[in-house]
């Protein structure tokens, strides 16, 4: 079975309070969108308290086209990218030649040659490390990333893949565009990145299993979630309907996923689920029936770093890990929703 050997994650330098994001929106928003006041209890409604960006707060005030952004994004992703992923490399007690594969994953910047080629050579890795940069997935991006790492090394049990998700939010935001959606977006979106190591089962490696994964695609859903390109850079697609479909829909998909693997909702002790926001996590635990407590760690996470694309799952799963919260033989069910409208499924077993 693959391994999950290591997970480890970053966030850039700045931190900023979600008092002062309400506060910097109200004044931002104030002048287009009537009522803004009343729009701002989005912020107080997000249980959020803090978020990393990654530039400091007067970058933020002048709106910044594509390039600009994009430059700075390049810059950024590289240095935290080379930053988790040594870390994930003493973590697991390897060294760069024992890396075979590498894997990036972002939505929030764009990149040719892509940041993975700039990581194997930062970081040492052997040239004829094999790549995959992997952009568009959105939220769903570290799963749909952990999937073809376990789909790799299954075919290739003597090796060990380097999944690297990197997510920049705040560089695409549109100062420009004071719509309702956007004002969500200001008031849910950090920045931060992961690594994980994972392992076929030929190289002695140690930690959770994956048992296995599903991907899911709902019909007539593309403009639920993602981005519209325009002259200035990213324009988010949000839309209010994506509770509805989790609280709706996620019970069947996780029944019958569960099913293909001879389990039931009842064997999953462990929820790891990528906490888009509040009402995503509300919606959740509706489908379950699942206790408050269930979901701690997905709520810890959007407390402290608020809704970090891809990388988020990560930080979840970093926190089941580290607390030891998945004993031997107990099953862990990961699930994020993003662009497609999606879904991705794991099954992980301690």
């Amino acid at each position: 079975m693959p391994i999950i050997a290591a997970v480890t994650t970053a966030v850039p330098p700045y931190q900023v309070s979600q008092a002062f994001a309400k506060e910097f929106a109200g004044e931002l928003f104030a002048a287009d969108l009537p009522h803004t006041d009343r729009y701002l209890t989005v912020f107080d409604h997000a249980e959020i308290d803090t978020r990393f960006l990654s530039a400091p707060l007067n970058w933020y005030e002048t709106p910044h086209l594509l390039g600009e952004a994009n430059d700075l994004f390049l810059d950024t992703a590289t240095r935290l990218g080379e930053a988790v992923s040594r870390t994930c490399l003493a973590q697991a007690e390897l060294v760069p030649h024992d890396i075979n594969h590498v894997i990036f994953v972002s939505t929030t910047g764009l990149a040719a040659p892509s940041i993975d080629a700039r990581l194997i050579t930062l970081l040492g890795l052997d040239p004829h490390t094999r790549r995959t940069p992997i952009w568009g997935l959105g939220c769903a991006g570290g799963l749909g990333g952990l999937e073809r790492a376990e789909e790799y090394v299954r075919a290739f049990p003597n090796h060990r893949v380097l999944l690297v998700t990197v997510e920049l939010c705040t560089l695409t935001a549109q100062l420009n565009d004071h719509s309702k959606r956007n004002l969500v977006a200001f008031s849910l979106f950090g920045d931060g990145a992961a690594a994980v190591i994972v392992a076929g089962d030929e190289v002695g490696a140690r930690g959770a299993r994956i048992l296995g994964t599903r991907s899911t695609l709902f019909p007539d859903s593309l403009n639920l979630m993602g981005w519209d390109v325009v002259d200035e850079g990213f324009r988010v697609v949000f839309g209010a309907g994506i509770p509805r479909v989790v609280s709706e829909q996620y019970r069947e998909l996780a029944r019958e996923f569960l099913g293909l693997h001879g389990l039931t909702l009842a064997d999953v002790r462990h929820h790891i689920y990528h906490p888009g926001g509040a009402k995503v996590l509300q919606a959740y635990a509706e489908a379950l029936d699942l206790p408050c407590e269930a979901l701690e760690h997905s709520r810890r996470v959007l407390r402290d770093y608020g809704n970090m694309s891809s990388a988020t799952i990560f930080f979840v799963l970093q926190r089941f890990l580290q607390t030891n919260s998945i004993k031997p033989d107990e099953y862990g069910l990961l699930c994020v929703f993003g662009p497609g409208f999606s879904a991705e499924l794991v099954l992980i077993q301690g």
